[in-house]
């Protein structure tokens, strides 16, 4: 399949292939949402802790004794029902880090390119002609783009200048290929590839890795018997 190229005024200059197992696959919603949830999930902390009755201070010793008294009977002063006690069924420092396979990953992203292309919502311009970082100059390109309310610069490589530029944009975020992410791109409306992040994007998550065959593996041939 071919998508446009524009320059970072905005005007198409030429048609590239890409690589349609990429960027032309079939959405998979359900994984996009399930990637989702454990990218999520893993951002999350999980430094909650409380103390049980158990592991707060002060003694065990039984309040007053059980019976002759006409009132409840209570344990000690670490009870969870008494001011000062432990906390019943509280948080406790835990991980939320769901495990993902690694084909799932792949194919969830591949999805949301593909969902961003057929929606019109991914764009590939050459280069973003930065010399030096520029507020003004990247707030020109992504104009030119028809970025909308947000977008997301995607560059073959980490490129400073490009993150500086961006960096006091509401809504414009600068990431290289290598750390592009489910999270990020469902967070931002419009797409915005190099040329190059198109070419290491393809080299990440397309060819053999997007077929499931191990890495230079040929395909397993078919029989004359069928």
């Amino acid at each position: 399949m071919k998508l446009q190229v524009l320059d970072p005024t905005g005007k198409e200059i030429e048609q590239i292939d890409v690589d349609e197992s990429v960027f032309g696959v079939e959405p998979n919603e359900a994984v996009v949402h399930q990637t989702l949830l454990a990218q999520l999930a893993a951002r999350r902390s999980g430094s909650a802790n409380t103390k049980s009755r158990g592991e707060v201070r002060g003694s065990t010793r039984k309040l007053r004794r059980q019976k002759g008294l006409g009132m409840a009977r209570v344990g000690s002063s670490n009870s969870p029902t008494r001011r000062g006690g432990g906390v019943a069924f509280g948080p406790k420092q835990r991980s939320y880090v769901q495990r993902l396979p690694k084909r799932m990953r792949r194919l969830a992203i591949r999805s949301v390119l593909s969902s961003r292309v057929a929606d019109g919502r991914l764009k590939v311009v050459q280069g973003l002609g930065l010399d030096e970082p520029s507020t003004k100059a990247m707030k020109a390109v992504l104009g030119a783009m028809e970025a909308g309310r947000s977008s997301l610069v995607v560059t073959g490589e980490a490129d400073p200048i490009a993150q500086r530029s961006a960096r006091n944009l509401p809504g414009a975020s600068v990431m290289p290929a290598d750390t592009l992410n489910v999270a990020d791109m469902l967070s931002h409306a419009t797409l915005l590839l190099t040329v190059d992040a198109v070419r290491r994007v393809e080299a990440l998550w397309g060819g053999d890795r997007a077929s499931g065959r191990p890495m230079g593996a040929a395909p397993a041939a078919v029989s004359a018997e069928g």
